[in-house]
């Protein structure tokens, strides 16, 4: 039986391949379509912005640069609501000599409306925006290498960002599931729809495998949510178990999975996947919408929050937080903080050693009680 999967598969695997030479992935395709969003971006900025966006280009995604250019955008439209010099400007009628016209006072003024300011959305309407520890730091880290890209080229004689604090991150505890929620959850997923009728039963039973086989994946490798919407069925390889992952930054990694992420992903593949017409484009994509297109990250994100909050109602579980599980599993079951941190993708293991410290503590307060300087009594 397993032998004819496999040559079931392998055909499946050629047919894809042999049908589009031209075909690009899924982060190719993202990668083109976040290239076209940001030139819209920034032709909203000052013309001299350009040079900024392109020298990063090389050390950034283009996510990332998305990111800066609507940060960048905040400041200079700061500039025109709340300084008096700008009040008649348009974001693109700034010059880079604007720039050193700034001292610290306003970048500390723009870091405090930063906490609480309106936008128009895309009906025109106003909205409020907030911007809590992280979004305030990552908006400051945007228009502090903003600045210092035209003081480093002499371009200005200044740069008053380099005199205001950043804001500090506090910690916050890491929420993941125990060993229980996650046997639960993964329960629930195959069997919690049984009891439907009707159009629900009809629509838990086309999406049962596919959910089942996501989350079990997640679960199961630590991948991040875009890596896994971003498989191909060409990217699966059923002879060593192991996926095909583009990690961020581009780079290519086989991730290995066991005996349950293998039973979930064959049961789909050869079951509810099968019966699926793609639409065009859509062919090589592992997990499909209910459009019969690539499943985004958004549906992703939306039918974990929908089994996990059966499971555990108190949990706001994400794909990220599926992730934290996996890491925290691996980490208690070999103790080996650089292998946890090849394996999610982490570029330093800093960052993985501070997301796992709680269970550096634990180990530490287990150590204080197993040594005992003397007998008690009764033994």
């Amino acid at each position: 039986m397993l032998y004819c999967y496999r040559d079931s598969y392998l055909i499946l695997r050629k047919e894809l391949c042999d049908t589009n030479m031209e075909y690009r992935n899924y982060h190719e395709q993202t990668d083109m379509t976040n290239i076209r969003k940001l030139r819209e971006i920034l032709k909203t900025l000052p013309p001299f912005a350009k040079d900024y966006f392109r020298a990063v280009e090389p050390t950034t995604s283009t996510r990332t640069r998305i990111s800066y250019a609507y940060d960048i955008r905040v400041f200079f439209r700061f500039l025109i609501e709340e300084n008096p010099s700008y009040k008649n400007y348009q974001t693109t009628d700034f010059q880079v000599a604007d720039l050193d016209k700034l001292q610290a006072v306003d970048i500390e003024e723009y870091e405090e409306y930063l906490k609480l300011y309106q936008r128009d959305d895309e009906d025109g309407a106003a909205v409020s925006v907030t911007n809590g520890e992280k979004g305030l730091k990552r908006k400051m880290s945007a228009l502090r290498s903003f600045y210092a890209y035209y003081y480093k080229r002499q371009m200005i004689q200044t740069n008053p960002t380099v005199f205001v604090d950043m804001p500090k991150l506090h910690d916050k505890a890491i929420i993941r599931l125990d060993a229980d929620e996650t046997a639960r959850l993964l329960d629930f997923i195959e069997h919690g729809g049984d009891s439907l009728t009707g159009q629900r039963k009809v629509y838990y039973e086309k999406t049962k495998e596919r959910d089942l086989a996501i989350v079990t994946l997640l679960l199961g490798t630590g991948i991040r949510v875009s890596e896994c919407v971003g498989l191909d069925v060409t990217d699966v390889d059923f002879n060593n178990n192991g996926i095909k992952v583009t990690r961020k930054g581009g780079s290519e990694m086989i991730v290995y999975f066991g005996e349950e992420v293998e039973q979930a992903l064959k049961n789909y593949i050869e079951g509810s996947r099968r019966l699926v017409i793609p639409q065009t484009g859509h062919e090589r994509a592992l997990f499909y919408s209910t459009q019969n297109r690539r499943i985004s990250v958004g549906a992703v994100e939306n039918l974990v929050k929908k089994y996990s909050r059966q499971v555990t109602p108190l949990k706001k579980i994400t794909p990220h937080k599926l992730r934290s599980t996996y890491g925290t599993t691996l980490y208690q079951e070999t103790g080996d903080i650089y292998l946890v941190a090849d394996v999610l993708g982490h570029k330093d293991v800093n960052t993985t050693r501070k997301h796992y410290a709680a269970q550096d503590d634990n180990r530490r307060r287990r150590a204080a009680k197993a040594v005992r300087l003397r007998e008690t009594p009764d033994e």
